[in-house]
């Protein structure tokens, strides 16, 4: 239970976790659809992480055990505040191990470990309107989803290989969910697209500002936009290793080096760097 009794266990009250608990059980029966729901406030700014934050305080119970990560990393400004407000409003145990933990709340990153189905990520989405560059109207993007008219997206996709040779798209890169509804995954790389795919675990996207729930369930199709011709490219590390743990499998962050003025490369993942430095110390 919550370590502080001035707090309601998980911070919100009871009748605004039952609200956000419905809207992701909608959000789950209709997968990749964005689904309404009243965002409350939070002891944090919009766009900081409100709406994952809500989805994780709503479904985080007494027996969880959670992690927080920020890019990958579990020592960031970000996910060592969200962190400390879910453990001090609930008491719930944290952890930096990826296997450890049952409820992962994400920014812009899916963590390099294979995630197991009695896991779930929940991820903090800036924006949840995939066709947001391409209809800026809320209702006529409604109407867009509903219709599946997805002519604009598919010609933006188009205009950028005209221009400048393949799609420029660097993050939240937008996927057919379920070959039914295109969906914004949260500003991830194109690395970690494949990884929604056929996952073995629940995907909770939660878009405070926007007020918005969606969700990829446990073993759903999940495709990037790409033509036949103009295959979907992830982010390539060829001829990089990370320079702490020397994995060449991993995202990696590219550092500049103030001293030497070079650059390295190190895993974007923490978690899973550091497991793998243990691993070699223990061999």
């Amino acid at each position: 239970m919550s370590t502080h009794n001035d707090y309601n266990f998980a911070f919100i009250d009871e009748n605004a976790k039952k609200e956000i608990r419905r809207s992701i059980l909608k959000a789950i029966c209709l997968p990749g659809h964005q689904v309404p729901f009243a965002s409350r406030e939070l002891p944090i700014a919009r766009g900081w992480g409100t709406g994952g934050l809500q989805v994780t305080l709503a479904i985080i119970g007494p027996d969880d055990v959670l992690k927080v990560i920020d890019q990958g990393c579990d020592g960031s400004v970000n996910a060592v505040n969200l962190r400390d407000l879910i453990h001090r409003t609930t008491g719930v145990p944290t952890t930096f191990e990826t296997a450890q933990a049952s409820i992962i709340q994400t920014r812009h990153r899916i963590p390099e470990l294979p995630l197991r189905e009695d896991q779930i990520i929940v991820f903090q989405v800036p924006i949840p309107e995939p066709l947001h560059y391409v209809e800026p109207s809320i209702e006529k993007a409604t109407a867009m989803h509903a219709e599946k008219d997805y002519a604009r997206m598919w010609v933006s996709l188009y205009e950028d290989i005209v221009n400048y040779g393949s799609v420029t798209i660097g993050a939240s890169y937008p996927v057919m969910v379920h070959e039914n509804y295109i969906m914004a995954p949260s500003p991830i790389p194109k690395w970690d697209i494949a990884k929604l795919n056929m996952a073995n675990c629940l995907h909770l996207f939660g878009a405070g500002r926007e007020k918005r729930i969606y969700a990829v369930p446990p073993y759903t199709r999940v495709e990037p936009l790409q033509f036949e011709d103009k295959p979907f490219k992830k982010e390539d590390f060829s001829g990089h290793v990370c320079a702490r743990c020397g994995a060449g499998d991993s995202f990696l962050d590219e550092i500049f080096d103030e001293a030497s003025g070079g650059k390295y490369w190190v895993c974007s993942d923490t978690a899973y760097c550091d497991s793998r430095i243990q691993k070699e110390a223990a061999v």
